[in-house]
């Protein structure tokens, strides 16, 4: 799990353009099957602000996407598919979505949208759906300061607590800041900005305080690509549902959980779009029929027998070959009559893990001590 959120230091990460030789491994590799004008192909009329060096850079912070293997699987493939499913999962989640996109007139009117590939289009073209991601680079409605209530976790009255671990800004009137969709996963909530943040910094408040960050730089790619490599127990991470890692166990078959696009789909919104039986929705069906056309356009060969779908699945539960123990959480027993103090491994999501330093003593002064600080903050004082 720690090698899955292996960062670059931002120094690299900045180093790094389209041919340079010094690249990162896995940079090259993305750049051997993405060259910056299949990427202007793939993605005509994509903001500008998701341009091809951010996309690189987007990839350098984390060696595990498209990364190296040791021990014989084709990291080459892996890329490609890794691509391919990342590029459709795009689709749904920022693309424009224009039943009659043509480029005349997504060079009309939105000039952060205009792509050189544009120009060379018969501009009375229809760009196809699939070509019509990274449209949108917030969440349609938003504005950067906004604090408009539907991403309010933080304000007095909330249900959420999450606002103890990863404190939500305020803006210059002193109300919450909204942590509505950005970049190319569209990053929401702050339970996600705070453990990206932490991810790339060790600092929850660094994107929790300038949430904007993760539109208007690298990050905006580097959400997605920290996403596609996190285990969120007992759901693996997507690399592993495509490269082999995650090998479904008894309790995972028996929820018709299988390795596939299918699956991917679960790790993403699982809770919306996929369960029930039936037909596949509607958002799981743009997903498939997007996929489809990328895995086409990387090279990418589908096997007749891969899950496309998640209609039929019942989820990653407890006892998933996923389920890693690597939270910790308060241990509510008893040992000799009396209350164990501290925390133990656990396999579902806490705010503590074993991948981050000094969580183990953050996790037992949050449950036990009397007054606690978390990232500089009074969370909890007992002593009053």
């Amino acid at each position: 799990m720690r090698d899955a959120l292996r960062v670059l230091p931002d120094s690299d990460v900045d180093a790094v353009v389209p041919g340079r030789a010094a690249n990162p491994s896995n940079v090259k590799r993305v750049e051997s099957i993405i060259s910056e004008q299949k990427f202007n192909e793939l993605f005509p009329v994509r903001n500008i602000a998701y341009s091809y060096v951010n996309f690189l850079r987007g990839i350098a912070k984390f060696p595990a996407y498209c990364g190296d293997y040791k021990d014989g699987r084709d990291a080459n493939a892996i890329c490609r598919k890794l691509l391919a499913t990342s590029f459709a999962h795009f689709v749904q989640e920022t693309g424009a979505n224009w039943p009659s996109l043509t480029p005349a007139q997504a060079r009309s009117g939105y000039p952060d949208h205009n792509n050189p590939v544009l120009a060379t289009m018969p501009q009375d073209a229809a760009i196809p759906f699939w070509k019509q991601a990274l449209w949108f680079l917030r969440e349609s409605g938003y504005e950067e300061g906004s604090s408009v209530g539907a991403y309010q976790q933080c304000a007095p009255g909330s249900h959420a607590t999450n606002w103890i671990f990863y404190p939500c800004a305020k803006n210059s009137k002193g109300q919450y800041l909204d942590y509505f969709g950005r970049g190319a996963k569209q990053l929401s909530w702050n339970y996600n900005f705070g453990p990206f943040s932490q991810a790339l910094y060790g600092d929850p408040n660094v994107l929790l305080d300038n949430p904007g960050r993760v539109a208007d730089t690298w990050l905006n790619f580097a959400s997605a690509v920290w996403f596609a490599v996190t285990p969120q127990t007992p759901k693996p991470p997507m690399t592993w549902v495509i490269d082999g890692t995650w090998k479904p166990n008894n309790v995972d078959l028996a929820n018709n959980m299988k390795p596939g696009f299918g699956a991917t789909i679960y790790i993403i919104n699982g809770g919306i779009e996929c369960g029930g039986g039936g037909a596949e929705r509607a958002q799981v069906q743009n997903r498939i029929a997007a996929y489809k056309e990328t895995a086409r356009e990387l090279n990418v060969t589908i096997p007749s027998d891969e899950p496309l779908g998640c209609a039929n699945m019942r989820g990653f539960a407890e006892g998933s070959a996923a389920a890693t123990q690597a939270y910790l959480d308060k241990d509510y027993s008893w040992a000799n009559g009396k209350p164990v103090t501290g925390c133990k491994l656990v396999d579902y999501q806490m705010p503590f893990s074993l991948i981050t330093p000094g969580d183990y003593k953050a996790c037992t002064d949050y449950f036990f001590r009397g007054k606690v600080e978390y990232n500089g903050q009074t969370v909890i004082d007992n002593t009053k």
